[in-house]
């Protein structure tokens, strides 16, 4: 074997936040929903996956909307055809920079976070 941790316990994950003030923040949680509106073409679809309310999916869209210069997000209203949402081109440049900053950090503190792991009382890396 390679070393690799046993296949039965989770691996470390990082986890990170981005906080650019006044409120304006981008973390795990946003990058998620907007995955999910990329996929689903919904902001409630969107939301159910990740357990979360319509309501609270539509406030955190409109929180991005309202920090980036450009729309994240954009929607149409429901109607005979059903409403829908996508991302727009600055929502795709905002999740692909977050995700390769994820690998980024990643990489760099695999070290880490294996020395971290290793302190673990039990070695598995639980919380």
């Amino acid at each position: 074997m390679s070393g690799q941790p046993s296949t039965t316990q989770p691996a470390p994950r990082l986890s990170f936040r981005i906080v650019f003030g006044a409120g304006a923040m981008l973390g795990p949680g946003k990058a998620e929903l907007l995955e999910g509106i990329r996929q689903t073409g919904s902001i409630a679809a969107a939301g159910r996956r990740m357990t979360m309310s319509y309501k609270r999916a539509w406030m955190l869209v409109e929180e991005m909307n309202r920090a980036f210069r450009d729309p994240l997000v954009a929607s149409t209203r429901g109607g005979a055809k059903g409403g829908g949402a996508q991302l727009t081109e600055a929502g795709e440049a905002v999740l692909a920079n977050y995700r390769k900053l994820e690998d980024i950090l990643a990489e760099a503190g695999a070290a880490r976070i294996g020395a971290l792991r290793s302190m673990l009382r039990d070695g598995s890396g639980g919380s």
